[in-house]
């Protein structure tokens, strides 16, 4: 069984796992954002500058995990698909980070409700990530790990779904162009977190696919 030849690089899954807890935050930081948008956009500011710290956070972690890769003799997995995962999992938080900084750009005070079922979606796709993440230590586990990998992919499907009905009832109803292209953006970067919540089940299937 791989698992039981599997390198124990403990420090590689700790990584992971810090920075697949910093992804659920920020999951959980930006649907509260965009719900304040809703509700109080008074206390959006302050979810905006917690996902910017976490976005910090990760970016430190990455590097981290980058440093030991090139300095490590053995590692869990092919390096080429460590690199490709710690980075497509900094990419989630990146585009969160973008979420914030554009509706800081254009000075959204207030988005429909719309976007807070898009964000709860977003955040419940973090979430599974942070779950299939802490599975990643053992092969033994590869059911489960495709099981979350398969929830991240309906989850994305949702998003896009919910993209697709947002955007139409925008361009129905919202008479000034300017907020339907700030609406536009917002939309389109929260379903491009799911994107890269689903880019980043691909690579743990494969790594699964390959190893188990």
């Amino acid at each position: 069984m791989f698992s039981r030849l599997m390198p124990r690089e403990g420090k590689y899954f700790d990584l992971f796992n810090a920075h697949a807890e910093l992804i659920a935050q920020g999951g959980k930081a930006l649907s509260n954002m965009i719900g304040a948008l809703v509700d109080h956009p008074e206390q959006a500011p302050a979810f905006a500058e917690e996902i910017d710290n976490l976005e910090r956070q990760a970016d430190a972690i990455t590097h981290d995990t980058l440093a030991q890769l090139h300095t490590a003799f053995i590692t869990p997995f092919d390096r080429d698909e460590i690199h490709q995962l710690i980075n497509g999992m900094d990419d989630i938080l990146d585009v969160m980070q973008d979420v914030a900084e554009s509706i800081s750009l254009y000075d959204i005070n207030c988005v429909p409700p719309e976007a807070k079922a898009m964000a709860v979606v977003t955040e419940n796709c973090c979430i599974a990530v942070l779950s299939v993440i802490k599975l990643l230590h053992s092969m033994d586990n590869a059911p489960a790990i495709l099981k979350f990998c398969h929830e991240i992919d309906e989850l994305e499907s949702e998003a896009d779904r919910s993209l697709r009905s947002a955007m139409s009832k925008v361009f129905r109803e919202e008479p000034d162009v300017r907020e339907v292209i700030k609406l536009k953006e917002i939309y389109e970067l929260l379903e491009s977190v799911t994107d890269r919540c689903k880019d980043v089940a691909g690579t743990i299937e494969a790594i699964v696919l390959e190893n188990s």
